[in-house]
């Protein structure tokens, strides 16, 4: 998603896909249009040394380049950092990897739920006494890979213009995790351990900062960490006798926990949410994405973007997380975004017609 951000902000990123497309479900393929918006997508097979020289020309124009690729793949095409740099000095060039370009796993492969295992970031997520839990938010693939790059390619660019030199970017979406856990860090700097999973302080250990269920079966978050808002939660469940208890930790949290636990399950999430309405006390109902979507907080913010796609029916996708004055983000047709501009493309890097036709026959590019 690194590239999306970037997009969003007004980058014209033109997006190199395999001359050879994969065949991909409904899901994948709606996925990719999501991630494809306002770009503009060129295939070229870098494989061939036509197709080499075609990204080199591509290169030789552009501010940044960001690539995915295991370590040294690129410099076996003849397309990595040095040889970029040589024709633009300028490049910020940002490899994304789960380990990093250097160390003994720089050549493994892996996944989000890799680099959460190896980052020590999965072994907190999960209820006490449990197994570790997949969350449906891949936090090293969006935290590293895509919030982590866009950062460092946004210095990169401004330090390029800066000193008129770019600069290699190397991306480790587990050193990304590793380096943004500084709860758990915290903890055992103070205590020389981390506590079990789901019984540090914001993971499931505090009665005031946890998940309650209801009597209808749906859950309510308690964020009630400091201590006015603690003290209105045990005003609204008139219990007094609670107040001061929201911090406390071991067998105490889980005697606070457990009383909490039998009073929310008194009554339906429904009562509940009216009950607190007014009582601003960090209390919310866990909401389903179709929730969370229709809420009108959510539309208020204009965070849905909905648009009549032909032979697709409504298509739906989230709007940049930015809100910028002077800045009116307006996406793209998602129908147009399978389309290649293969032509318009290399037509702006200097290639003529001729060129291109007899790129297209040789499928170096299509």
């Amino acid at each position: 998603m690194a590239t999306l951000h970037l997009a969003d902000l007004g980058a014209d990123v033109i997006r190199i896909e395999p001359v050879a497309e994969d065949e991909a479900t409904d899901t994948h393929r709606l996925l990719h249009l999501m991630l494809g918006r306002n770009k503009r997508g060129v295939r070229i097979d870098l494989t061939r040394t036509g197709g080499r020289e075609i990204f080199l020309r591509l290169a030789e124009q552009a501010a940044v380049i960001v690539e995915g690729f295991r370590p040294g793949v690129v410099d076996r095409l003849g397309i990595g950092y040095e040889t970029v740099r040589n024709i633009n000095p300028r490049i910020v060039y940002c490899s994304i990897t789960g380990y990093g370009q250097t160390g003994p796993d720089s050549l493994r492969a892996g996944h989000d739920i890799n680099y959460m295992a190896c980052a020590g970031v999965a072994d907190q997520i999960g209820v006490s006494g449990g197994p570790p839990a997949i969350p449906n938010l891949q936090i090293g693939d969006l935290l590293g890979g895509s919030l982590t790059a866009v950062m460092g390619i946004l210095a990169g660019v401004v330090d390029a213009q800066a000193r008129g030199a770019g600069r290699f970017i190397d991306v480790a979406m587990t050193d990304s995790l590793l380096a943004h856990s500084v709860l758990a860090l915290s903890e055992l700097t103070a205590s020389g351990r981390t506590p079990p999973r789901g019984e540090d302080a914001l993971s499931g250990g505090l009665p005031c900062y946890n998940y309650y269920r209801t009597r209808d079966g749906r859950y309510l978050a308690v964020g009630a960490l400091e201590a006015k808002f603690w003290d209105r939660l045990c005003g609204a469940l008139e219990r007094p006798d609670l107040k001061g208890k929201g911090m406390v930790s071991g067998e105490e949290a889980k005697r606070v926990r457990g009383e909490l636990q039998a009073i929310f399950e008194a009554r339906s999430s429904g009562d509940w949410m009216r009950a607190f309405h007014d009582a601003d006390c960090c209390v919310t109902l866990v909401l389903t994405l179709e929730e969370a979507m229709a809420r009108e907080q959510t539309r208020a913010r204009r965070m849905v973007v909905e648009k009549e796609v032909p032979g697709m029916g409504t298509f739906l996708e989230f709007a940049p997380p930015l809100k910028m004055s002077d800045s009116c983000f307006e996406p793209d047709a998602p129908g147009s975004r399978e389309r290649t501009r293969t032509a318009e493309i290399l037509r702006a890097a200097g290639y003529s017609i001729e060129e291109i036709e007899a790129f297209r026959a040789e499928r170096i590019v299509a």
